[in-house]
């Protein structure tokens, strides 16, 4: 009777018996002793319940069974053997699919999205798909390879790769801060319209004592998107909090304006995360490297 535990090796040992003509020649290719290949086969028949191989002291010949079972077995094999082959050119070859979350915004859309076009320039036989949904998505559930995280990370099991550091700004239009007394604690903030994203608790430092002060905002306007809030900033909606470097055209055309002198906002790591895998394929590695490459390169102000 069949038993599903039937050993591949011993498999292989009969393929290579029968194609080779002899339980020697076998055994050399297998590197093991004769005496051991005949076990494997004696193994194998026992296990199926049916004679593969007629032996004598001089011939070896199969059986129907065997030839019958060989057939099968040769095209079964080489189709294991070009998995192996395609699974280790995965590892060892730039090329293949890479799914990547990441934060939009100028971040996502103008740096991290013109650097994977240069790294697919480099690697054409790469492929990459680009995802900009904010939620924090689990890597191994979603199926994503690498993400690309703003704020500091929780402990995980994957691997974090830091990138930059992000400058982090609390600004408003000149009309709408026009219209208030000027604002000179961050407490005050429950007194004036905000425009929040993700991000509703808001931790300031202030610039001279190193004092740090934190406060719960409720928004008039809510939107994950950065350019949403500064353009409702610029309509003098109300006072956001951006990275620096979403708005810097704003900053120098004086359309929108710091708000506090004193206080200021720690600067926010930029991280890289993907699997802790040992044998991870080598698109993700050199993706990796790139990634971090073109970042140290890049200089902005507010960039460490």
């Amino acid at each position: 009777m069949y038993h599903s535990s039937i050993n591949l090796l011993d498999v292989r040992a009969f393929v290579l018996v029968a194609n080779l003509g002899n339980f020697t020649k076998a055994a050399e290719a297998l590197n093991v002793s004769r005496s051991h290949v005949s076990r494997q086969i004696q193994s194998l028949e026992k296990q199926m319940g049916v004679s593969l191989l007629i032996r004598t002291t001089r011939t070896m010949k199969l059986t129907d069974a065997g030839k019958a079972f060989l057939s099968s077995c040769d095209g079964a094999l080489q189709s294991i053997d070009q998995a192996v082959h395609a699974a280790i050119d995965d590892v060892e070859e730039v090329r293949g699919s890479i799914k990547i979350n990441c934060v939009g915004g100028y971040i996502g859309e103008e740096l991290v999205a013109t650097y994977l076009s240069q790294f697919i320039l480099k690697y054409p036989e790469v492929n990459i798909e680009l995802d900009f949904s904010s939620h924090r998505v689990d890597l191994l559930e979603e199926e994503f390879d690498l993400a690309i995280r703003m704020g500091v990370l929780p402990d995980s099991n994957y691997i974090a790769r830091h990138l930059t550091n992000i400058e982090m700004q609390t600004l408003a239009s000149p009309d709408y801060l026009a219209k208030y007394p000027k604002l000179t604690h961050p407490q005050e903030l429950k007194h004036h319209k905000c425009i929040t994203g993700s991000v509703t608790k808001w931790r300031f430092v202030n610039n001279i004592n190193q004092g740090v002060f934190e406060t719960s905002i409720n928004g008039t306007l809510k939107c994950k998107n950065g350019r949403v809030l500064i353009n409702a900033a610029k309509s003098g909606l109300g006072l956001i909090r951006v990275p620096t470097l979403y708005c810097e055209d704003e900053l120098a055309a004086g359309v929108l304006r710091p708000v506090f002198d004193d206080w200021g906002i720690e600067l926010v790591p930029l991280s890289l995360i993907y699997h802790r895998d040992r044998y991870q394929p080598r698109k993700i590695k050199e993706c990796v490297q790139f990634l971090l490459s073109e970042f140290s390169k890049k200089r902005f102000d507010g960039f460490e």
